[in-house]
């Protein structure tokens, strides 16, 4: 199939980069084992080979090289546990242009393994020391909040046996109560001892803490609860928490048990206390000791790994990309196949025709620099299978190819749509979006894209800025012919100047007031360039506008979809489909400019008699009445003939169209089928075998006369009714040029001059406001994106379904460039 699109490019005009896609060819190569690495890597950097997937029965793990695919994950992940570490820490891998250094790939196994090793054994350090820091902190803290109830208890025991003893020393008489001599007098050994439980428990769940010790225990205990000022570090969760301190006083061992594990189940964590003051300052100093060393041996861990990591920063990009080279070397060296003898690798893959030299070279290099004993062998082999399609873009093109490659990637070689996306597309829009005032804010912002585009590149933007950015030179081509076609409008946030010179009109007669509405008549020459200014504002505006946008939008319709029709026959000229040529694109061009460009000659025509002949009239009764005068509505001697003509040229395109193809298609197989049944009398048996397998292969493509029959009726009927529909809906330009318009009068004159004729500073400024955010949210951004969506429309359904089979499929070499914004 690749010989055969380049025999049909012979006799036609010499290819462009972007009309048609590069030349490709089928390619094998055989690679020695020992420099089969270096050959991938080296076709990696030229990035002009599409490989094969030989080994497409196999499953990952049967293939060659899935071993070191398995090294390269591994040392992936190692370097995604780097990546995160660095960014807990802050640390942020310096940004200096990636360099071509020899790294060892085991030893930087080996250095990864061991940077891996130390910075577990630092975390898993610190962790410990951070957990027993947080239990150090929380336990100061209980120290010091239940020493305070210890205290403060102890303050109100002493207070009251003191005014007990004054009482009992002061009061002698009958009356003192006899239970008070009796409470004082019980042996010490019979008093009940209460035990306590103290710790720290989540602020939030301390009210239902309370309740459910109550519960549990019959309120047979006594808590006392205090809120610490600072939230603290939990020691099992890490999380920053509020927390209260409380002691429990309890009676008995079972009351105790049933305390723990309600401490268990509310996250409250228990620390020892006790009621000794003297042992409680001890333990206050011992902790507030650990503490100390705790906080430096942290800082030093701390240190350590953040030294580690910024060691590893230095080099983390270089060997990122490194590791993610040789994963992809390795994910190529698995599609390649091995020969009998497993000396050898055997590839194959696309390539452009142009990339033949680079990629000998190439081979050529990797014998050499691998010491091989036998260099690799490049052959182009003979297929029959389509080749990708692969088109040479730059910056500035690219976004309109993928505009195109959104509809569909174009067949191989076929006539590429891209080339005059370039200019329509943004034309259509400009038609749409015709003012120069917003053209320029537009071309504003493009311009600071395009000049800051080296920085923003290297910069992760919002998915929005992202589009915009990737789409800085559509949009600027966008900006520029909105200029222009606002020039021609003579629309300047709607109002118009007297760019070109004066107006063509004045005023009648000295008494003549109001020169927009009334009296108005020609004085001088036509306004030079576009709308004469004095259109703006007259009675006459609308019905003037809508007019002239309705014939142009009509015009502009006819002019693409002609241009897409003459593009199928490049087409079919290009690929030697002479069937394409007489029954597919003559009757098309015959039917459509029967109608609509009869439609758009009346238009110009009119356009340049004055004539005020109703053109709706003359359409309608071309079909209905079409032996009828015309009268008044002639525009032309011979109109009426001419028309008949037409017509009849339009009825006969139809079956013209319907019906040849599919006999003449079925002609064609038959003969080509029966000339393979015979082989020359001094044929090879190579071309025997050729001839039979050919045969074989034809077998199985039986000719289904009524399918083909079917899919030409169906393609013939969207195009009669699809040519009435298309030029409908390119009258979309004069509805959204009109849209947008109206708009930026409203805004204009509603907020604006209303604002103005208030000769109020704060009303002016507040509705100069209003005025800006409309015009920005609205007009440019509202109406720049339906102008957009709509001329996407008018090039994907009006433009190239004339002409763009779009069933091909991309060119996707191995290239290391490709890897950058890709992850693993």
């Amino acid at each position: 199939m690749a010989d055969h699109y380049r025999r049909g490019g012979g006799g036609c005009c010499p290819t462009m980069d972007l009309m048609r896609s590069e030349e490709m060819q089928l390619v094998q190569l055989i690679v020695p084992m020992e420099s089969a690495h270096l050959t991938v890597s080296y076709l990696g950097d030229l990035g002009l080979l599409q490989f094969k997937d030989l080994n497409s029965d196999k499953s990952p793990f049967q293939r060659t090289f899935a071993s070191q695919i398995k090294r390269c994950g591994e040392m992936a992940r190692k370097l995604r546990f780097f990546s995160e570490q660095m960014a807990k820490a802050g640390i942020s891998p310096p940004t200096v242009p990636l360099t071509r250094t020899h790294v060892d790939f085991d030893s930087l196994e080996i250095k990864l393994g061991e940077i891996e090793a130390e910075l577990v054994e630092v975390n898993t350090n610190n962790e410990k020391l951070q957990r027993t820091y947080n239990e150090l902190l929380e336990y100061n803290l209980v120290l010091q909040k239940a020493g305070e109830f210890f205290y403060s208890a102890h303050s109100n025991a002493t207070a009251q046996q003191r005014e007990i003893e004054a009482r009992q020393v002061g009061d002698g008489s009958l009356d003192s109560p006899l239970l008070l001599e009796q409470e004082m007098s019980i042996d010490p050994s019979k008093q009940v001892k209460l035990g306590f439980v103290s710790g720290l428990v989540p602020k939030e769940k301390s009210l239902a803490f309370e309740r459910i010790l109550f519960r549990a225990t019959r309120g047979n205990v006594y808590l006392k609860q205090a809120e610490i000022d600072n939230p603290v570090t939990d020691p099992v969760s890490g999380a920053t928490v509020a927390k209260n301190v409380f002691v429990v006083f309890y009676s008995g061992e079972k009351a105790k048990t049933k305390i723990l594990k309600i401490c268990e189940a509310f996250g409250a964590n228990r620390y020892p206390f006790t009621d000794d003051f003297g042992k409680q300052m001890q333990m206050i100093e011992e902790v507030s000791g650990r503490i100390t060393e705790l906080k430096t041996t942290i800082d030093v861990g701390l240190l350590q790994r953040d030294n580690i990591l910024k060691n590893t920063s230095h080099q983390f990009e270089q060997w990122n990309n490194l590791v993610r080279r040789e994963k992809s070397i390795y994910h190529t060296l698995n599609m390649l196949s091995l020969d009998v003898t497993k000396k050898c690798l055997v590839a194959e893959g696309w390539s452009p025709v142009f990339a033949t030299g680079q990629i000998q070279d190439a081979l050529n290099r990797a014998s050499i620099d691998s010491n091989s004993q036998v260099g690799s062998i490049f052959q182009v082999l003979h297929t029959r299978e389509p080749p990708p399609t692969f088109f040479r873009t730059n910056k500035f093109t690219t976004a309109f190819q993928e505009i195109v490659d959104a509809y569909g990637v174009a067949k191989y070689q076929e006539a590429n749509p891209g080339v005059y996306t370039i200019i329509t597309f943004p034309f259509l829009f400009a038609v749409m979006f015709g003012d120069w005032g917003h053209g320029l804010c537009l071309l504003a912002a493009t311009l600071l894209l395009i000049i800051r585009e080296k920085k923003l590149s290297s910069q992760k933007l919002g998915d929005m800025m992202e589009m915009a950015f990737g789409g800085r030179y559509v949009i600027m081509m966008m900006s520029v012919f909105s200029i222009y076609t606002g020039l021609i409008y003579n629309e300047f946030f709607s109002v118009p100047f007297e760019l070109f010179g004066p107006s063509a009109y004045a005023c009648r007669d000295a008494s003549c007031r109001d020169a927009t509405t009334e009296g108005l008549v020609k004085v001088t020459r036509t306004y030079p360039f576009g709308v004469d200014p004095k259109w703006h504002g007259s009675r006459s505006e609308l019905p003037f506008l809508n007019s002239l946008k309705m014939k142009m939008s009509i015009l502009l319709g006819v002019a693409q979809m002609n241009l897409g029709i003459f593009l199928s026959y490049f087409n079919a000229k290009f690929f030697g489909n002479n069937l394409n040529i007489w029954y597919q694109f003559v009757p098309q061009l015959i039917f459509l400019n029967s109608l609509f460009g009869y439609l758009s000659l009346l238009i110009i025509v009119k356009w340049c008699t004055g004539s005020k002949a109703d053109l709706y009239h003359v359409m309608i009764y071309m079909f209905l009445s079409p032996t009828d005068d015309l009268g008044e509505n002639q525009l032309f001697p011979g109109q009426k003939t001419l028309q008949l003509v037409l017509l009849a040229l339009a009825l006969i395109s139809v079956p013209w169209m319907l019906f040849p193809k599919p006999f003449l298609l079925k002609k064609q197989h038959e003969e080509r089928h029966q000339g393979q049944a015979y082989a020359m009398l001094h044929s090879t048996d190579d071309d025997l075998l050729q001839v039979e397998s050919d045969h074989g292969s034809h077998d199985h493509e039986e000719f289904e006369f009524g399918e083909v029959f079917v899919h030409q009726l169906i393609h013939s009927i969207e195009f009669v009714l699809g040519a009435v529909s298309n030029t409908a809906s390119y009258l979309r330009l004069w509805a959204l040029s009109l849209a947008h318009s109206e708009l930026s009068s409203v805004f204009y004159e509603k907020v604006l001059l209303l604002a103005w004729g208030f000769n109020n500073i704060a009303i002016l400024i507040i509705g100069f406001i209003i005025f800006i955010f409309a015009t920005v949210g609205v007009l440019l951004l509202m109406e720049t994106l339906s102008a957009f969506l709509h001329a996407l429309r008018l090039h994907w359904v009006e433009f190239q379904n004339k002409f763009y089979e779009g069933d091909g499929y991309k060119f996707s070499p191995f290239s290391f460039a490709l890897l950058a914004g890709d992850e693993d």
